[in-house]
């Protein structure tokens, strides 16, 4: 299926960095690897984006190391001048300071700096929204909403499991009841997330973030003192019930409700010194309940593969672990 009969071909669908860590490990190994995305960028909720003169981590805010595994790839990525350690604690929901001595880390010059650093050198389409999955007896082939066809050995699928789960019922392949099942019972909650541009201090205490972890907020981060921009810009997220419970209300009334919420715990009259706004609303935020294997495969022939931050473990580390677990799989190098 591509020009070299004896290189093996894989789609992955998702430019996350599950998605980009299974593609260089491949291509790595001689495979050809196509990632396909219809974001206008790379990286899914590890997402930097501007706003007036302002930089803002708008997704996911930092990310910590547990194993040997990740620990390699981290230092790798530090080597490489785009991730830096941020912090080894943040201010509590009190806004008190607390350390606990493990260190938080960011990207470089936002988070969106790993993602982009890891595709360099990768076949990844971004815009391109894959709309049908279609299996033969060689393989698979997807068809993006622009016309674009691409084909592959494999597949391996890194969108939150609802969305992958729509793609890969779109076409000729069904997937066994059983496994259906496993993914059906995979659940997230959302969240909204609140990017706001000031013309006057944020309020927040060093090292710019308050980890709230409750209701309505969750979150609410200096992008200044996080050291990715210049401008005063802070991010607030709402929590998860929250979330929920005004997800599909009126965009104005969720920033003005959230603005006031973060005036209010920060003791400012944030409403007073807002320059420019923009909210995102993160449907597949949080994963609730996890598949608990790294990967999961639906099929062995042609090989499909489910994977990303709702397989093994949470966050940055289980997303990355995911994608590489994945790549082991199909190069027949299960590390267990």
């Amino acid at each position: 299926m591509s020009e070299d009969p004896n290189r093996r071909s894989c789609i992955i669908v998702g430019a996350g960095i599950s998605g980009l860590l299974a593609a260089s490990t491949l291509q790595r190994e001689g495979w050809n690897a196509t990632v396909l995305d219809e974001s206008r960028g790379v990286g899914g909720r590890m997402a930097t984006r501007r706003l007036g003169e302002g930089n803002f981590d708008h997704g996911t805010q930092f990310f910590t190391v547990r194993g040997e595994r990740f620990a390699g790839l981290v230092e790798g990525w530090l080597g490489a001048g785009v991730a830096a350690e941020w912090t080894r604690g943040f201010a509590d929901a009190d806004g008190q300071p607390y350390e606990d001595g493990h260190p938080r880390y960011r990207g470089a010059e936002g988070m969106t700096s790993i993602p982009k650093h890891i595709a360099r050198g990768l076949d990844v389409r971004t815009g391109e929204r894959v709309v049908r999955v279609d299996s033969s007896d060689d393989g698979w082939e997807v068809t993006c909403e622009s016309g674009l066809r691409v084909a592959g050995n494999a597949l391996v699928l890194t969108a939150p499991v609802p969305q992958g789960l729509d793609l890969v019922s779109s076409g000729s392949y069904r997937l066994p009841d059983r496994v259906r099942r496993l993914l059906e019972a995979v659940s997230y909650d959302p969240c909204l997330a609140l990017m706001v541009l000031l013309d006057g201090p944020t309020g927040l205490p060093e090292p710019g973030g308050i980890q709230i972890k409750g209701e309505p907020l969750d979150w609410i981060g200096d992008n200044g003192r996080k050291g990715i921009s210049e401008v005063p810009a802070v991010t607030v997220h709402a929590g998860p019930e929250w979330s929920r419970s005004h997800f599909e209300d009126d965009e104005k009334e969720v920033i003005d409700s959230m603005i006031s919420l973060a005036g209010d715990r920060l003791g400012t009259d944030l409403a007073s010194t807002v320059i420019a706004t923009s909210l995102t609303r993160w449907r597949y935020s949080w994963v609730t309940n996890p598949h608990p294997e790294p990967y999961l495969v639906t099929s062995d022939d042609p090989p499909l593969l489910f994977c990303g931050d709702a397989f093994g473990q949470p966050k940055v580390e289980g997303a990355a672990l995911s994608g590489l677990a994945a790549a082991d799989h199909l190069m027949g190098r299960d590390t267990g």
